[in-house]
């Protein structure tokens, strides 16, 4: 069956440069974008009941962009003026980038890792006397914790945000040969705005093998995954099965 339409469960980019808009050019198929997950800040009084303490803190462990935005949210809320002293260990040069919102970047002390959370945790290492808070959403990956762990550093977690599922009902009636889905948060919000949905005709993309498992888990056939050695990208992917498809 050809694919002239997709979903991706993602926000639309927000640079024209996005492979999506070149693959929707390409191969002539209409691409909407809409997220199935969104995040939400957790009230302040939550995070007190966590027994946070700011001033006790030396070091942010920042491990995407909502964690920088939620520690600087929380911070003001809790009328706690960060100091200049403070140290941060970004995950990535896009999360090191995007603290620049809240810091004056030459003036602080940034460390930044090389992607991974084991690759940061070399750097972490080498700064064992300090006292570690890890912004976090509800939603964590057991790496984390337990390298940190492993590593025998002072550390807490505040869980400042949660991973919410979107409201999708007005997608009730409107069906796409191609669903994309990056997270196992995704797959849940599908089912739980439509638990009755059957996959029937469409297409199912998934991206990452959390992913896959969820996928499978829910009774969901995969007909393009990601990444692979052939197919590194998402976009990749569905070009390679799109050109197949859509060539019958």
């Amino acid at each position: 069956m050809k694919v002239k339409t997709i979903l991706v469960s993602q926000p639309a980019p927000k640079t024209e440069a996005s492979p999506y808009f070149d693959l929707s050019e390409k191969q002539k198929v209409k691409i909407d974008f809409r997220s199935f997950i969104h995040v939400e800040g957790v009230p302040v009084k939550e995070v007190r009941a966590q027994k946070i303490d700011l001033s006790k803190v030396s070091a942010i462990i920042l491990t995407s962009r909502n964690a920088v935005d939620n520690f600087f949210r929380i911070a003001e809320e809790m009328r706690f003026k960060v100091p200049d002293s403070m140290k941060y260990f970004c995950q990535s040069e896009a999360v090191a980038y995007y603290l620049q919102k809240y810091v004056v970047y030459r003036k602080r002390k940034i460390y930044v890792g090389n992607r991974t959370f084991p690759e940061l945790c070399k750097l972490i290492k080498k700064h064992k006397e300090e006292k570690f808070l890890l912004p976090s959403s509800d939603k964590l990956k057991d790496l984390i914790p337990n390298e940190l762990n492993k590593l025998g550093v002072d550390w807490k977690r505040a869980i400042l945000y949660r991973t919410v599922v979107s409201d999708l009902s007005d997608l009730e009636n409107v069906f796409y040969d191609v669903l994309v889905f990056f997270s196992p948060s995704g797959i849940d919000s599908l089912f739980k705005n439509f638990p009755d949905f059957k996959q029937n005709n469409t297409r199912i993309a998934v991206f990452g093998n959390s992913t896959i498992k969820a996928a499978t888990e829910a009774g969901l056939k995969c007909n393009i995954t990601a990444p692979t050695p052939e197919t590194p990208s998402m976009t990749m992917a569905l070009e390679k099965y799109i050109k197949e498809a859509n060539k019958k």
